[in-house]
């Protein structure tokens, strides 16, 4: 078989018409295994940024402090629990006032436990 030079390939390339050129691609496809197609750049998806913290929290009654009359009282609007249930909860300190909560949520019980004389962990 003759060597074809690269201006012998172009010229044929010039002078074929597309329906050549398309059965030329699809040979050179089959016989090297290859693709023609055009390499398609996939845009990345825009990174979300991941939480630095937890997304979900404990909020624990560490000590009850100087008022407990008034940390139950906050104990039973958090918990939505009866006077005894809240009572028992804060005699029972350390102990865990609300559990699985979004640390936004759990700030703001710290800070109403916290304001009643509570010491308030988040774990």
């Amino acid at each position: 078989m003759a060597k074809l030079n690269h201006e012998d390939i172009l010229a044929y390339l010039e002078e074929a018409t597309i329906l050549e050129l398309n059965d030329l691609v699809k040979a050179i496809e089959e016989k090297f295994g290859v693709t023609a197609a055009a390499p398609v750049a996939v845009a990345a998806a825009p990174v979300e940024e991941a939480p630095t913290g937890p997304t979900e929290v404990t909020v624990v009654l560490k000590e009850v402090g100087a008022s407990k009359v008034g940390v139950i009282k906050v104990v039973r609007e958090i918990t939505g629990l009866g006077l005894v249930e809240a009572k028992g909860l804060v005699d029972k300190a350390p102990s865990n006032i609300k559990e699985n909560i979004k640390p936004e949520e759990a700030e703001e019980i710290k800070k109403k436990l916290m304001d009643a004389g509570a010491t308030v962990e988040i774990k």
